[in-house]
């Protein structure tokens, strides 16, 4: 194969040079670049529009799954679950949650977290539309100062939020009853407030309980306000009866408390937020004037105290003075006997009133009143209960007596109780029914009753005789009777009749007879005239 011949050099065109561009934007470059700018305007908006990231502590993970468990305010959805991790000491777990810049100023001290899930707590059902949406994280926006990247959630939705208009206050009770944390509050049967947490004291010796009354209901508690538990049917059983109270089938149902101001500070200025208030066990107690003093005293009783029991009330002529605190039994060695002591917690302002300068004190007036005549005895409340209570009262008639003081204790002297003494006097009049001759008496009634018995037969063999021998003799008398009495009606219809002769007869003498005493009234004329014609005689009148 041969090789081509080389070209001539003249017949090489010669090379032109251009000049270099410095810069030159080609079209197809154009769209690159618009998409790179786009693309970091995104990445620093999304930078820039991307909020809080924070961490909440729960006690278990039920319900949240990363990038799909919410977090909502007010049902507006303001973030998400992005990754849930265990704590250092594997107690809790630790769930990361993105959070919209708008969430930022959320995020305090006070602001709480928990789980929305469905749930019945009293009578209150939330929750219910997670059964199909899945559980969220609900949020409870604080009102502090402080900024938190970190929060422990709450095991239980809170009972109120933060934003609820209203006011705290709080309880202070020896146990907790029937009450739980939702239970209700009411205010003259309205309910009005719930029970939101509770915890026992440091010292166990009680319960203190935070309640929320709503706005504006919390006015009407004032610093005098009394609060009680309403929780169930209450019913006593004691020295006045029975007694049943209730304050709602919810109440009777899951527990609650009632509350309720004395007349007198019903115009009284509302009572501070987080204000500690006494709950009491019953409205009666509750509702009972406070007692600034009290005074122990003993009584002996010289009977059974059946049915007298703590608690039971001390009666001063209707007005409840104090109440039983105690009841023991001792053996008296000097008497070689069992002794049954009652102890009393007496009130001696409801006795006095209110002391004044100069007025004897609680001891001088007992002392006082007991030499007057002042006694204590048992007497029965209730016939229905059988309950007990002591009854202090004027017993003039009693032998006088004095406080007595022994052992460290204050006696006041009793006297036997009315049930008691009624028992003494119908055990004596059975006895002196016992020591009644009743055998002779009843010997003697027997007696009189079988001569009764021969009277009685004696009386109905005189009447058969009647009936047989009186009655047929009477009844002869008697139609002879009728038959008289019909001759008689014969004669007189024959004497009185119109034409009958005797009429004609008995006329003509009744004629004469009025003739005659005319004749002797002109006399007795005459004679009135001329009382002097007796002696002289008749003589003629002078002619007029």
């Amino acid at each position: 194969m041969q090789t081509p011949p080389l070209p001539d050099r003249e017949s090489i065109p010669e090379a032109l040079a251009t000049p270099h561009r410095r810069w030159s934007l080609q079209l197809v470059w154009l769209i690159p670049i618009i998409a790179a700018l786009i693309g970091g305007w995104l990445a620093i908006k999304a930078v820039l529009d991307r909020g809080p990231v924070i961490r909440i502590s729960f006690s278990t993970a039920e319900g949240l799954e990363p990038e799909k468990t919410r977090v909502k305010y007010r049902s507006v959805d303001i973030g998400r679950v992005t990754r849930i991790d265990f704590s250092e000491d594997r107690t809790r777990v630790i769930a990361t949650v993105e959070l919209s810049k708008q969430a930022q100023p959320f995020l305090v001290a006070d602001t709480r977290f928990w789980v929305v899930r469905p749930r019945l707590v009293g009578t209150q059902v939330s929750g219910l539309g997670t059964l199909l949406s899945g559980a969220f994280i609900g949020m409870d926006a604080g009102t502090s100062a402080d900024s938190r990247s970190e929060f422990s959630g709450l095991d239980v939705p809170p009972i109120v939020t933060i934003d609820l208009p209203g006011r705290h206050f709080e309880l202070r009770a020896d146990d907790l009853g029937s009450l739980d944390v939702g239970s209700p509050i009411y205010f003259r049967r309205i309910q009005v407030g719930s029970i939101v947490a509770y915890k026992l004291d440091a010292d166990g010796r009680g319960v203190t309980l935070r309640m929320f009354i709503n706005a504006p209901y919390d006015q009407h508690v004032k610093a005098d306000t009394r609060f009680w538990q309403a929780s169930g049917i209450d019913v006593a059983l004691d020295a006045g009866g029975i007694r049943l109270n209730t304050e709602s089938v919810t109440s009777m149902l899951l527990g609650g408390a009632a509350f309720q101001t004395p007349a007198e500070s019903v115009q009284a200025p509302p009572a501070k937020e987080n204000a500690l208030f006494a709950l009491y066990p019953d409205h009666g107690k509750a509702m009972r004037l406070p007692d600034t003093a009290e005074v122990t005293y003993h009584l002996v009783f010289a009977e059974s105290v059946r049915g007298l029991s703590v608690g039971a009330p001390i009666d001063f002529r209707g007005v409840v003075v104090g109440e039983v605190s105690a009841i023991d039994v001792e053996f008296d060695a000097a008497r070689s006997d069992v002794r049954v002591p009652v102890a009393l917690r007496l009130y001696p302002e409801r006795i006095r009133g209110k002391a004044k300068p100069g007025d004897p004190t609680s001891a001088a007036l007992i002392e006082k009143l007991v030499a007057r005549g002042l006694r204590a005895q048992l007497r029965n409340g209730s016939l229905l209960t059988g309950q007990l209570f002591v009854a202090l009262d004027f017993f003039p008639d009693e032998p006088k007596a004095a406080v007595l003081k022994r052992a460290g204790r204050v006696e006041i002297p009793t006297v036997a109780g009315s049930l008691q003494e009624l028992q003494a006097r119908v055990l004596g009049l059975v006895r002196k029914f016992e020591r009644l001759p009743l055998e002779g008496t009843l010997t003697d009634a027997r007696k009189a009753l079988q001569m009764l018995e021969s009277t009685l037969a004696t009386t109905e063999n005189a009447i058969k005789r009647v009936d047989s021998e009186l009655t047929p003799q009477a009844t002869r008398t008697l139609a002879d009777l009728s038959r008289t009495l019909a001759g008689v009606e014969r004669s007189l219809d024959g004497v009185l009749a119109e034409n009958a002769p005797m009429q004609h007869d008995v006329r003509e003498a009744l004629r004469e007879i009025s003739r005659a005493a005319e004749s002797l009234r002109n006399l007795a004329d005459y004679l009135e005239r001329n009382p002097g014609a007796i002696l002289r005689g008749r003589s003629e009148e002078p002619a007029q």
